[in-house]
């Protein structure tokens, strides 16, 4: 079986290649990009599989995978990747992926995939497809009022209680209960805590 894999990681690329031909039922070319791996499809050589990693440069999301497959003439072509959802394998699948293969699975599983999508089998891990999706975290605009916002905006700043009353024309003592919510709701130790959450999350 001919196979091209399509990765911009070249310790991955040189990993892959030298265990699927230590199997002696595969020839394996590599290449970095989707430009080179569509040019190779291209060519006069028919291979059995492509295997393009989802975010090496020119895929742009499934884009690339959709220029590799209209390159392969009908050939198999499928994704592989280490951070992807189960949402966007399934969209890779929807939009004519023979399969998709994450990067963690075992070796022997390996194999045994890319000798089922060299068939023209559709395949996705079981296991993937039924792990739990981890839970996306609630941004701050959603967790806080549009006060508490306007308090950590301050703290951001460096602003005293006392400048950020006068800021938002409130009572000093009120700011202090805002900031006691706002160490509360986001977890923080301090003042200068929430700052500094408030600062990775993008609000000022």
């Amino acid at each position: 079986m001919r196979l091209l894999l399509a990765d911009d990681h070249d310790l991955v690329l040189e990993t892959l290649s030298a265990f699927l031909t230590n199997q002696g039922e595969f020839e394996v070319e590599t290449c970095g990009s989707l430009e080179a791996a569509c040019e190779k499809i291209g060519s006069d050589i028919a291979y059995d599989l492509v295997l393009l990693d989802y975010s090496m440069p020119g895929m742009n999301g499934l884009e690339g995978l959709q220029r590799a497959i209209k390159a392969s003439y009908g050939r198999p072509v499928a994704i592989m990747s280490g951070t992807t959802t189960k949402a966007v394998a399934q969209q890779a699948i929807d939009a004519g992926a023979i399969g998709f293969l994450p990067k963690t699975m075992a070796a022997k599983s390996l194999v045994n995939a890319v000798r089922f999508m060299a068939m023209g089998e559709t395949y996705v891990p079981l296991d993937f497809l039924n792990a739990e999706e981890p839970e996306a975290e609630t941004p701050l605009s959603d967790l806080l009022s549009e006060r508490e916002l306007q308090v950590l905006n301050g703290l951001c700043r460096g602003l005293a209680n006392k400048e950020i009353a006068r800021e938002l024309d409130l009572q000093e003592v009120t700011i202090k209960l805002h900031v006691k919510t706002l160490c509360r709701k986001l977890d923080a130790k301090n003042r200068t805590h929430a700052a500094m959450i408030g600062k990775d999350a993008g609000i000022v």
